[in-house]
């Protein structure tokens, strides 16, 4: 298992300012859910014959061969029913995959929300015919027609899973049991030093969901969607935390390492992470507080301009279908996509442990959307902060 969702700042302004100049044009007659007005592209209508190859952009362990893992092998079986060639690229970042969507070099990409939006708005993917992926049926409803993967009741992708962005505490030196986001932000101090949290400027969401709930005369509706007033509020907070904060974390193992020396003592984590450190003997738990979490729910997104969309239609179908969804979950760390997934998982335990099938749970969960100026709120009055000030900000933060 290798997971790698790791910012790399150098590429975040660049990508984050050709999201800001694909939006600025958005106009009244866009989404009145996300205020986008992107390119009229059209999906396929039918399938035609596959090309022998599809080229891929993927988290890494998305896409496995079974070279890295003899375990994790669901590329050769693919290729053997479809005669599709699997290339496949693992991208360190969001913004990678971005960048690599404006090649025209590739088919697809397992996008994540906070990337998502700006293939949309950009033109680099194009909307997706669901009735050509015959397993779309069964994914959960909850992954849907959401604010990342649609726009206008237009599915931009197949879902592919989701994860929750949790709070987990070392249970034998943080005492009471967390309850709130806020023993990570005003109450911080109490563990002054031993606080982590994740390093990427998504992060801010995840102030403004605290304040959501903490300052209720901010006004804050969406994390995603912060006029100046609320994005200082944010930053104001992150600022603050930073004193109290011994790591930023985007490499899991690294995380895994501090629980159990006790550097780290409290901070925000993945379900995967949490189940590893308990493994290796650290005394945690994790849960999510009472004003919710952020979260990523990831997309498969095809290219809109697919050298080989025949091919890329037949790997959504593949990825999605419920023995693969099983396999990838697992292997990754997620909840899958498809709703009969579950049976098909080694651990019995494993959906009921990562609330695959709990729509009630992932409704305190706010998955990662990319910050535009047309507010993601549907406020038209004010202009939001957009991502490429975020990932500014996100440099003041850290000092």
């Amino acid at each position: 298992m290798r997971l790698t969702r790791t910012p790399r700042a150098a590429a975040l302004c660049a990508a984050a300012l050709l999201l800001a100049s694909a939006c600025d044009s958005a106009g009244p007659g866009g989404s009145p859910a996300t205020g986008l007005n992107p390119p009229d592209l059209k999906a396929p209508t039918k399938l035609g014959r596959t090309e022998g190859r599809v080229n891929l952009i993927a988290w890494a362990g998305y896409v496995e061969d079974g070279s890295d893992d003899p375990g994790a092998d669901w590329v050769s079986g693919f290729e053997k029913r479809t005669g599709c060639q699997v290339r496949s690229k693992v991208a360190a970042s969001s913004d990678e995959m971005v960048k690599l969507m404006k090649t025209g070099e590739y088919d697809a990409v397992s996008a994540s929300g906070d990337a998502s939006l700006r293939l949309i708005a950009s033109g680099d993917a194009a909307p997706v015919n669901t009735d050509l992926v015959p397993h779309y049926k069964e994914v959960f409803s909850g992954l849907k027609n959401g604010a990342w993967n649609s726009v206008e009741g237009r599915m931009y992708g197949i879902p592919h899973g989701r994860g929750a962005n949790l709070l987990m505490y070392d249970t034998a030196k943080v005492s009471p049991a967390p309850t709130s986001w806020s023993a990570v932000f005003d109450d911080a101090d109490r563990y002054k030093g031993h606080v982590t949290a994740y390093d990427s400027p998504i992060y801010i969401a995840d102030a403004a969901l605290y304040l959501k709930a903490a300052r209720p005369e901010l006004g804050i509706k969406d994390p995603y969607a912060l006029d100046q007033r609320q994005f200082d509020a944010a930053v104001a907070l992150l600022k603050k935390q930073n004193a109290d904060v011994g790591e930023y974390w985007s490499d899991y193992l690294k995380e895994v390492s501090a629980f159990k020396s006790g550097d780290s003592v409290i901070g925000t984590t993945w379900q995967v992470i949490a189940g590893l450190a308990a493994s290796e003997g650290a005394k945690v738990k994790t849960l999510v507080p009472k004003e919710g979490s952020t979260g990523w729910s990831d997309t498969w997104m095809v290219s809109s301009k697919a050298a080989h969309p025949n091919c890329a239609y037949k790997w959504l179908d593949w990825i999605v279908s419920p023995e693969v969804n099983a396999q990838v979950a697992e292997y990754f760390g997620e909840a899958p996509a498809n709703s009969r997934a579950c049976a098909h998982t080694r651990d019995k335990d494993f959906c009921t442990v990562y609330h695959a099938a709990d729509e009630n749970y992932w409704k305190r969960i706010a998955f990662w959307n990319t910050p535009i100026e047309q507010c993601l709120d549907g406020r038209r009055d004010v202009k939001c902060v957009p991502y490429a000030r975020w990932v500014r900000a996100w440099t003041e933060i850290k000092g």
